[in-house]
């Protein structure tokens, strides 16, 4: 505005071009500011314009107000913005034509014809694209102004108004060609399909955006199950952040859909979460339903009062079920079945002996959770002490930090207790590089560090591949049609994914900090490359048991160890860690040497009383539960038909028509008034 009203065409020029590339590296970005722009009525549409205004104003303090080259460029700007609304909404009706009422995976679509996806340059962030085709004509505008060769404007404002036209007209094609079939056709195939697959097991699952953790963690589980396993799912944006897996998934976002699914043939249904949606699968009484939850611990949400509306409750150990006694929430002791933690297979055991010369400390803090008390999270008030106590330890320590994915979404504080940890890890991590204690080291395995990140470059190249099958840049509706599993394909997946985490953890010195957040590494990869960890009461410290490893957890409400660990199961064979984490040497003592490890005894005990024996597996113990109850769907149908049965053969009699007149008078007067019994 200032470059319009001096007028300076120079400044003007350099201010516009600022604004374009902020505009576009705020969209690369995908800056929340956006939104906030948008709420103040500030969005896209409205910069471009005001953009144009200004470029209108300064032809107008240029003197120019009265050229045919001003006038052209004012209508030549109102055509384009003209042109907004028909792209608008052709773009808008081709996706909402290529929109499916599911999204699945390993689902065989062939019964219904879903066409390519147009090209994905044409529709990605369209509206921005259509926004900027203005260039053209600002530059040539602004060339004109300060060459005065008016052609060069005309030249650039129809360029501008040419490409418009040309954008919405090759759009226009699509919007027949390109379409899926209507939502009924669809659920059609879709409940053809799941008679012909007839699944017995289905794991439910609603959430957020960042919760798709709590479906993952069970798709290895589902993979082995007993019987034909099914994945249903609620929300679109989930279904990208789903692992892949050779388990039929659908999604089904609409309520009436969800309910109208064909899942007659399934016996047991299994929820990983508490959340409303879960009414539209609980209504369903022909099979047996089972909470399994995201984890084990002693936070609340381990005894949901939620938890009674299923038919049983399904926790690792003895410990889960005390723990429901001890809540009195409405859950029966006989409804709770120890299946123990299938997924907790994939972690190594204890040797007593630390994996590298320099024992490795894992610090995996929960999140802060949806209230502000203290014990929620050791990371607002006792993290950068544990941290920096790791870091000057007496003896050398590898810190490995991993924070809960959750971190920071509700609590700035907590977001800036994480900035801060890594930002100490990684100028730790740069003063141990320069340290001559560690140069040798260093010189020494320099080439094996250099081939593992490479490998790990090369991995990951491969995965990138084998992660995106079908055309680049297909849809939701074209990936859906292309995305059956491969049992090859799959199989090379796991055999890369093994190798990256070996490649990743090689290609560090066993001696350099690390920050690890993200998907992968995963966090039992953490638990095996770790000596011990710091954490707080959470699944992860359950779940950290079954490495048998030392533990602390900090007790950041500051009850007092005996109070903590009274209160908190999970906590009683941890070193107990006040907010300062003076007792880390206690830890790093136990670490150190066997015979330093006191309470290596109390962990033994405490992972049977947590997680169950190791003997049967809890793989086995998981897959006799879902047998048993599968057992118990079946007969309590059949019981249900048998009933009906003979409540129709009771009414039958009484509706057949009597010869005698007198005893048809009687009938009648006996029942007037009464209701007649109603089946089902």
């Amino acid at each position: 505005m200032l470059a319009a009203l001096l007028p300076s065409i120079p400044f003007f020029v350099a201010a516009a071009a600022v604004t374009y590339l902020a505009d576009w590296y705020l969209h690369q970005k995908g800056s929340y500011l956006l939104n906030r722009l948008s709420k103040v009525r500030v969005g896209l549409p409205i910069r471009f314009l005001l953009r144009q205004l200004l470029l209108v104003l300064l032809l107008a303090r240029e003197g120019l107000a009265e050229t045919p080259l001003f006038y052209t460029a004012v209508a030549g700007f109102l055509v384009l913005y003209g042109l907004q609304a028909p792209h608008g909404a052709l773009t808008t009706l081709i996706r909402l034509r290529r929109t499916l009422p599911v999204v699945t995976r390993n689902v065989d679509l062939h019964a219904v014809r879903i066409p390519d996806a147009p090209p994905r340059p044409l529709l990605r962030r369209a509206g921005e694209k259509m926004l900027h085709l203005d260039l053209p004509a600002v530059a040539g505008v602004l060339i004109a102004a300060a060459t005065g060769r008016d052609a060069i404007g005309y030249a650039g404002i129809a360029a501008t108004v040419a490409l418009g036209l040309l954008y919405t007209a090759i759009l226009v094609p699509y919007l027949r060609s390109r379409r899926v079939p209507p939502a009924p056709k669809v659920l059609k195939a879709v409940n053809q399909w799941l008679r012909e697959y007839r699944p017995t097991v289905v794991l439910y699952f609603s959430g957020g955006n960042s919760s798709a953790y709590q479906v993952n963690m069970w798709l290895e589980t589902l993979e082995q199950i007993d019987g034909r396993p099914l994945i249903v799912m609620r929300e679109r944006e989930l279904m990208p952040k789903l692992t892949e897996t050779a388990v039929p998934v659908l999604c089904v976002p609409g309520g009436t859909h969800t309910m109208n699914l064909d899942l007659s043939t399934v016996r047991v249904a299994l929820y990983s979460a508490n959340v409303g949606k879960n009414i539209h699968i609980l209504r369903q009484p022909a099979m047996k339903h089972v909470f399994i939850g995201h984890g084990d611990s002693d936070k609340l949400a381990s005894v949901n009062p939620f938890s009674k509306v299923y038919d049983e409750v399904w926790t690792a150990g003895r410990a889960g079920r005390d723990r429901y006694a001890l809540a009195d929430v409405g859950v029966r002791d006989e409804d709770i079945v120890e299946v123990g933690r299938p997924q907790l297979a994939p972690i190594a055991g204890w040797t007593g002996r630390t994996r590298n010369p320099v024992p490795t400390v894992l610090y995996a803090p929960t999140w802060e959770g949806w209230d502000d008390s203290p014990g929620n999270t050791s990371l607002l008030l006792a993290g950068e002490n544990i941290i920096r106590r790791l870091l000057d330890a007496e003896r050398p320590v590898r810190v490995i930090y991993k924070p809960h994915p959750f971190t920071g979404i509700r609590n700035k504080k907590a977001k800036a207790v994480h900035e801060r940890i890594t930002a100490l890890l990684k100028t730790a991590a740069a003063e141990r590089r320069d340290d001559p204690r560690w140069a040798a080291e260093s010189a020494a395995g320099k080439a094996a560090r250099e081939r593992a990140a490479a490998r790990t470059a090369a991995v990951e190249a491969e995965l990138a591949g084998l992660l995106k099958p079908g055309r680049t840049g297909g849809d939701e509706a074209e990936r859906s049609r292309d995305a059956v599993s491969d049992p090859v394909r799959l199989a090379r997946i796991a055999q890369l994914r093994a190798e990256w985490n070996e490649a990743y953890w090689a290609a560090a010195g066993w001696w350099e900090h690390r920050v690890v957040t993200g998907n992968e590494p995963r966090l039992y990869d953490c638990f095996n490359e770790s000596d011990a960890m710091v954490s707080d009461i959470s699944s992860v410290v359950s779940d950290y048991m079954a490495s048998g490893k030392p533990y602390a957890v900090t007790d950041s409400a500051a009850l007092g160890a005996d109070e903590f660990q009274r209160q908190n199961t999970a906590a009683r064979a941890a070193t107990v860690l006040s907010n300062s984490a003076v007792e880390l040497d206690q830890l790093l003592a136990a670490v150190a040497s066997p015979e330093d490890d006191l309470l290596a005894g109390a962990r033994r005990e405490l992972k049977q009383y947590l997680l169950g024996p190791d003997r049967p597996t809890s793989m086995e113990r998981f897959n006799s539960a879902v047998r048993t109850l599968q057992a118990v769907a079946e007969a309590r149908n059949r019981g249900v038909e048998q009933r009906i049965g003979e409540q129709a053969a009771a009414i039958r009699p009484a509706a057949v028509p009597s010869d005698d007149p007198a005893e048809e008078s009687v009938t009648a007067e006996e029942t007037n008034g009464s209701e007649a019994p109603v089946a089902g």
